[in-house]
């Protein structure tokens, strides 16, 4: 059963990070350029100039943040950004969108067109000071996480619906073409943010269907954790013991939204996750 975390309704909820050393959770507002930071109780909250979209976390304090045109370290204690590396800086059509740590310590990225134009985006990752670009002509990229054994990585494309998987190679990049995890278009279902679970289970935020849904190692449905917000927009596992589903949500777009729409949510998953990896730079 979920519950609602922060009653802060954001326009764009996504990228939720659960900070393991600092014990609080991190989000974001894209469209309303702002990053959140709860533990539960206290609530605090930063603006941007540009729209952003997804962290790593770095250190206590220190997170890499995707925005619109770049990656850079923010200081949670100063409220500075420290640029690091241009991500489509010369490209106004894009805005960075869902992106997570990999176990490597390099950071994976994607974009997408502001107004979701078809395949305006792609799917980078940021690893020893570089950026390499690893698909493109994507429209919404998503669902980018990383399995428990290290040798693969999966990701969609919203409008596709369907969450693809791919092996890792020993550097932690690509190591051939993508392999179909599961396919959603049947049931009409739209694949947002996504995470892994300890067990290898992918939980999926399933936008305009007000729930979080589990997906077996090997693709097949098992269950789904309700939410009171309909566009489900990304979940992340934390808590003490990494059993606690966090789910953000998203009000846009909704004529009009509901009351519960835009907030941020918490559910017992009856599993537990797996520790955020820490971004090396």
């Amino acid at each position: 059963m979920s519950r609602i975390f922060s009653s802060t309704k954001c326009t764009l909820g996504e990228g939720p990070l659960w900070h393991p050393v600092e014990q609080v959770l991190y989000w974001f507002d894209i469209i309303g350029k702002r990053l959140y930071r709860s533990d539960g109780t206290n609530e605090q909250s930063w603006d941007f100039d540009e729209y952003v979209s997804a962290a790593g976390w770095i250190d206590s304090g220190q997170l890499l943040i995707a925005s619109e045109t770049a990656l850079s370290v923010f200081d949670t204690a100063s409220g500075e950004s420290s640029f690091v590396h241009p991500l489509e800086f010369d490209n106004p059509v894009t805005r960075s969108n869902d992106g997570r740590a990999d176990p490597w310590g390099g950071f994976w990225i994607g974009t997408m067109g502001k107004n979701a134009e078809p395949g305006a985006g792609a799917i980078y990752r940021y690893y020893d000071g570089a950026l390499t670009r690893l698909f493109d002509k994507i429209t919404i990229s998503n669902a980018i996480c990383f399995a428990p054994d290290h040798r693969h990585a999966f990701y969609t494309d919203t409008v596709k619906r369907k969450i693809l998987c791919v092996a890792l190679d020993d550097d932690g990049f690509p190591a051939g073409k993508p392999d179909l995890f599961t396919d959603l278009s049947a049931e009409g279902l739209n694949p947002d943010g996504a995470v892994v679970d300890a067990d290898g289970n992918l939980w999926v935020a399933q936008w305009g269907a007000a729930r979080v849904a589990c997906y077996g190692p090997d693709g097949g449905f098992l269950r789904a954790i309700d939410v009171p917000g309909e566009q489900a927009s990304c979940p992340a596992f934390g808590g003490a013991d990494l059993s606690m589903l966090y789910i953000t949500t998203a009000a846009e777009g909704l004529d009009p939204a509901g009351k519960s729409d835009g907030m941020t949510f918490a559910a017992p998953s009856g599993t537990k996750g797996q520790k955020e990896h820490r971004v090396i730079l």
